[in-house]
């Protein structure tokens, strides 16, 4: 028999400082875009506007349906 997790996905930024696995998903991300290369703060030049982004979150499931780990993504936000 599966699991099903009673867990959600959150969909506001409160939701997600009050569970200590969502916020530690998060600085787990930060630390891997850091560690690659990818992601530093920086000085923005004059004239120029940032790249907006959002945070997006996952449950990742084992075989049997338990939580496997919280997944928490920085991504950024797609223009029209």
């Amino acid at each position: 028999m599966s699991k099903v997790s009673s867990i959600s996905i959150p969909n506001h930024f409160q939701d997600v400082l009050a569970t200590p696995e969502w916020k530690h998903a998060m600085i787990e991300e930060i630390k891997a875009l850091r560690k690659s290369g990818i992601w530093e703060l920086t000085e923005l030049p004059k004239g120029k506007r940032p790249v907006g982004c959002k945070w997006m979150y996952t449950l990742k499931h084992k075989a049997d349906g338990s939580i496997k780990h919280y997944k928490a993504r920085l991504v950024t936000k797609g223009f029209i």
